[in-house]
């Protein structure tokens, strides 16, 4: 599978409107919040509360620069929120866009990788793993599967590239807990031997199946929990007509590399630059 620059925009678009809907949930649970959403080049900037992992700017620059004075008033919407803005910048992206950040006083603090694969007909009927189930979440296990994704976030694995820290418990809760009142969203419960040992998210963009907020806990890790959740998702976009999947992931960590054995490759990078609320240069 190749990436050119309709693939990437046709995938950051994606990502982006998934950061919109989770603000316009935040916005509908939190009033106060002061959520934003704001269009620029091609792509969206958003804020959806304090310390969201969800506030960035993506999907910017493909086929255009930054208007720089549009910019500015983002940039001061989120100064005045004491925000960070992250801008998460494809390196299939216009190369004056980097420049243009770089210019403002934007640091690079890492990298993200966006692997996909198509979805074919042998993706939609997964063997069973023995000991494992993969199930839709009903609304009983809500707090438990919370409980779950939010734990096995607090405990990632050591390896590959790790950027910034996972957020605080509260934070995350409170994150996963505006995701799940997304309509769009899809959640999965797998269990091992009964228990709830793990869990996952799937949403469709158009016909592509965005693949997020997988996680399993540390004592389950190494028993195929991954691959199953995963396998499972696969098998639920093919039948929607999803014809690619897609996952971010952080260089070199083990969800790359459980994600590589299952056919994905690596499409492209995206940087991440990030303006701190005090930096005013223009």
């Amino acid at each position: 599978m190749f990436a050119n620059v309709d693939m990437a925009r046709r995938i950051d678009t994606g990502e982006a409107r998934l950061c919109a809907e989770i603000a316009e949930a935040v916005g509908a649970r939190r009033p106060n919040e002061r959520v934003l959403i704001e269009e620029i080049a091609g792509g969206l900037a958003v804020f959806s509360g304090t310390d969201s992992p969800v506030n960035k700017m993506v999907g910017v620059g493909f086929g255009c620069g930054l208007d720089e004075s549009r910019l500015e008033v983002i940039e001061r919407a989120f100064a005045e929120r004491d925000a960070r803005l992250q801008a998460e910048v494809s390196t299939l992206a216009e190369p004056e866009v980097h420049a243009t950040l770089t210019r403002r006083g934007y640091i690079l603090q890492g990298f993200e990788h966006e692997l996909g694969r198509p979805l074919t007909l042998l993706d939609a009927d997964p063997p069973p793993v023995a000991g494992i189930q993969i199930e839709p979440m009903s609304g009983e296990d809500l707090a438990r599967w919370t409980d779950v994704v939010v734990t096995a976030f607090e405990h990632p694995d050591a390896e590959g590239v790790i950027g910034d820290q996972a957020p605080p418990r509260d934070v995350l809760e409170r994150v996963i807990a505006d995701m799940s009142a997304m309509r769009s969203l899809r959640r999965y419960v797998a269990r091992l031997d009964g228990e709830i040992a793990g869990g996952a998210s799937l949403r469709i963009d158009g016909r592509i199946a965005q693949l997020c907020g997988s996680a399993t806990l540390p004592r389950f890790r190494r028993r195929g929990i991954q691959s199953a959740l995963l396998r499972a998702r696969l098998a639920d976009a093919f039948g929607e007509g999803c014809d690619v999947a897609i996952v971010t992931t952080a260089p070199g960590s083990k969800s790359q590399k459980n994600v590589q054995r299952q056919g994905f490759v690596l499409l492209y990078a995206r940087a991440l630059l990030v303006k701190s609320p005090g930096d005013r240069r223009p």
